[in-house]
């Protein structure tokens, strides 16, 4: 990129630059120009040309994916007709001035000093560069070649680092090989410088750390994506050298298999030779390696028993600690509650209870307009209902007919009966005058 014996990137395509970069010459003159001294001469088109070159210098780098960028290679990526943006020095700094860019040496500066130890064979560092940042800051404008690096993308594949690694066989123990894990990230680095610059983001998060054992460096990853990393421990490290011893013993026991079967085939081709003495040196070969195999085979099963102990006792300390946790939060809770208190609360609520029943009972016994009623008089009251009633029930009534429902009368029974009635009704009119007519002869009589 910015290093000595890189080549600079090429311009950028057309596709990633605004559509007036070709076709207004005007406007792309005044944007290629350089900055006035002071924006107060002409606020409005000085803050016009930064907010586009904020924008484009950004853009260029979140598209191009690459941490880390320079004067120079902005200068080459966003040449146009022979000329060069003349006021890019300032964006930069300006974009040093919000946040956005960090000059390499500030960021490695920033991190612990124990870490810049096993970046000293990566890193070129100038401690009087360090020095003359820090008293300057960032009001001068960064050399052509002062790499400087986009902060919110380091910090996003950063985080594309722990998460690759959470998502990988590697997550089973939180301390991995450095190389192991450079191999991991080769698709995410395209180089070592941008992988170890990653890697100081995530300690200075705190999120991992690093330690060189037996000339080996060795990374330790902070468990879940929120914790704070813890430090290197003799139990991580012998942790470590188990997980190396399994993985060496695996893969001798490989390299002896095949060179066992290796055996096996020459003995074959031996015997189709016709050469006896040669297929028995090839299988007392083959039994030789079979027994190395055998024993490397209980070595690594003792190797790796131990480990199945190790993470069994991991997850008795999680399940230990989330207890123990628990009970804290259980005391805290429980802190004003006794069994006295219990039954003293469970007193007053019957006694409220007992209460809310006897104020019921009260309201319950008021007569309606102030009526009382005694209860010894509504019994005797009723006595004399019933005495009453009792009474009545013996009152001499007419029997109760015997006889049942007479069948339904026929149309012709009725009309006999109706004649009947007709001719008694003759007999009587015809006795009548005769019976009134005695009463008058006396009448006259009398007179």
């Amino acid at each position: 990129m910015c290093s000595p014996g890189e080549a600079p990137p090429g311009p950028a395509p057309a596709g990633d630059l605004p559509p007036e970069w070709e076709t207004d010459d005007e406007r792309m003159a005044f944007l290629f120009s350089a900055f006035k001294q002071s924006r107060e001469v002409n606020s409005t088109e000085w803050d016009s040309k930064m907010a586009f070159w904020v924008g484009l210098v950004l853009a260029r780098g979140r598209r191009r994916g690459a941490v880390r960028t320079c004067l120079r290679e902005l200068q080459n990526g966003f040449e146009r007709r022979g000329s060069v943006p003349l006021g890019l020095g300032t964006v930069l700094r300006e974009l040093l001035r919000r946040g956005k860019l960090q000059r390499e040496s500030d960021f490695m500066a920033s991190v612990d000093s124990s870490w810049i130890s096993w970046g000293v064979g990566v890193f070129i560092l100038k401690p009087l560069k360090w020095t003359l940042s820090s008293v300057l800051g960032d009001s001068k404008i960064p050399e052509e070649e002062e790499v400087l690096i986009y902060v919110e993308l380091l910090q996003e594949k950063a985080e594309e680092v722990y998460r690759l690694y959470q998502g990988s066989a590697l997550c089973s123990h939180p301390v991995v090989a450095l190389s192991e894990l450079r191999s991991l990230c080769a698709s995410l680095c395209p180089d070592e410088r941008t992988f170890y610059l990653l890697l100081l983001q995530l300690q200075k998060e705190k999120r991992v750390t690093i330690l060189e054992q037996n000339g080996e460096k060795i990374v330790k990853f902070a468990r879940g994506l929120h914790a704070k990393v813890s430090p290197m421990n003799d139990v991580d490290i012998g942790v470590y050298q188990l997980m190396q011893s399994e993985q060496l013993l695996s893969q001798k026991v490989e390299s002896l298999s095949q060179e066992a079967e290796k055996c096996k085939e020459d003995a074959r081709s031996a015997c189709r030779a016709g050469k006896k003495q040669l297929a028995l040196r090839c299988l007392k070969s083959k039994r030789r390696t079979e027994r190395r195999i055998e024993e490397l085979h209980s070595k690594l099963d003792a190797v790796q028993g131990i480990l199945d102990r190790i993470y069994a006792s991991q997850t008795d300390q999680m399940v230990f600690n989330a207890y123990q946790a628990g009970v804290g939060a259980l005391k805290l809770s429980m802190k004003d509650v006794t069994v006295e208190r219990a039954e003293n609360l469970v007193d007053q609520i019957q006694e409220l209870c007992d209460t809310q029943d006897e104020v019921a009972q009260t309201l319950a016994g008021v007569g309606i307009n102030g009526l009382e009623m005694d209860s010894e008089e509504l019994e005797k009251e009723l006595d004399s209902l019933l005495q009453d009633s009792s009474k009545d029930s013996s009152l001499d009534l007419p029997p109760v007919p015997q006889k049942g429902l007479s069948a339904p009368i026929s149309d012709a029974e009725l009309e006999a009966e109706l004649e009947q009635l007709s001719v008694s009704a003759g007999d009587v009119a015809q006795k009548t005058p005769s019976a009134s007519s005695e009463p008058k002869t006396a009448l006259g009589l009398n007179l």
